[in-house]
């Protein structure tokens, strides 16, 4: 029998009130609620208060992802937490996690592809299940981006926000996971890096975010359409057969030109970078629990998650819902 992973569950974590862009100006950001939107899209944010962390609100989100598919954290063979703003240095945050669900003995770890963490989380999940050694993952994008942030360069500032996404994947008889496609590119890793590390107690280099906005703007949409594509045709599919795309959250416009290069039409496109800025890892997993639970997303619809970030990476993820 041949053996398929099918998504059973989701659920998402947003924390604290939302931050408009208002709030930034009043705290002493030189931008404007008029400069941010035109640009990017973003009306608010979510930032998290002190002491709250990529695996607290990983729980929060997983749980409500367990509570979905009916699932007990118990039962859980397989976790992957995508992010890129982990608790410590080691151990994962996967493993803090695990603890945290009261799980032990699933295999646990943490994927690092930034922006695009979740889709290339999912996509090892599904072979892991596919190829018969697993049964039940969860799999979980989560970032405080705010504590990376230059708070003092408003063309990155402002872009970014909090919050962790979660899917329970589980083994079926029936096709769930049609198609992935994953990629990168590392000479492209200057134009998107937070070049910094931790040496003799110090940081070393630069700890904040830094971005070159053009040159990510004209490779994200290259290679988010020409992903796109890939794995449509990995799975005997055009992009018109698709219900919904689901795209990684960073720039209105990004999202706009890569539906209009695939043509799709607006209302085919799930967009929720208004109201959370760009949540990395988080992003994806964040929209799609939002569409599922107001009903846009229905059981036997086709959807595709698509990521692009910082390595350079980019991939994919085709599935029936």
């Amino acid at each position: 029998m041949t053996i398929y992973s099918r998504i059973t569950g989701v659920g998402s974590f947003l924390p604290g009130k939302p931050v408009s862009n208002d709030d930034l100006v009043a705290r002493g950001i030189e931008t404007s609620d008029e400069w941010i939107t035109s640009r990017t899209g973003i009306r608010f944010r979510h930032l998290s208060e002190a002491g709250l962390t990529s695996s607290q609100m990983a729980r929060e989100a997983a749980l409500k992802a367990l509570e979905m598919a009916d699932v007990a954290a118990a039962e859980l063979d397989l976790i992957i937490v995508a992010t890129s703003t982990p608790d410590y240095i080691f151990p994962s945050t996967a493993c803090l996690l695990q603890g945290a669900l009261g799980n032990k003995g699933a295999a646990a770890f943490d994927v690092q592809a930034v922006c695009s963490g979740f889709v290339h989380a999912l996509a090892i999940a599904d072979k892991f299940i596919r190829s018969g050694s697993h049964n039940k993952a969860l799999v979980v994008g989560a970032e405080v981006f705010s504590r990376i942030l230059d708070w003092q360069d408003r063309g990155t500032c402002v872009l970014f926000g909090d919050g962790a996404g979660a899917v329970v994947l589980e083994a079926s008889a029936q096709p769930g996971i049609l198609a992935t496609a994953l990629h990168a590119d590392g000479s492209q890793a200057s134009i998107l890096s937070v070049p910094g590390q931790i040496s003799g107690g110090q940081v070393s280099g630069d700890p904040f975010l830094r971005m070159e906005g053009q040159a990510v703007f004209k490779a994200a949409v290259r290679v988010l359409v020409d992903v796109a594509r890939e794995c449509c045709a990995a799975a005997g599919m055009s992009p018109a057969d698709l219900d919904w795309l689901i795209p990684h959250q960073a720039n209105i416009r990004i999202i706009e030109a890569t539906g209009k290069k695939m043509g799709l039409p607006k209302d085919k496109v799930v967009v929720t970078v208004d109201r959370h800025g760009n949540t990395s890892a988080a992003s994806v997993p964040l929209a799609l629990d939002e569409a599922v639970r107001d009903g846009r997303i229905q059981r036997g619809q086709r959807v595709l998650l698509e990521g692009v970030g910082g390595g350079f990476t980019w991939g994919a993820v085709l599935f029936e819902f």
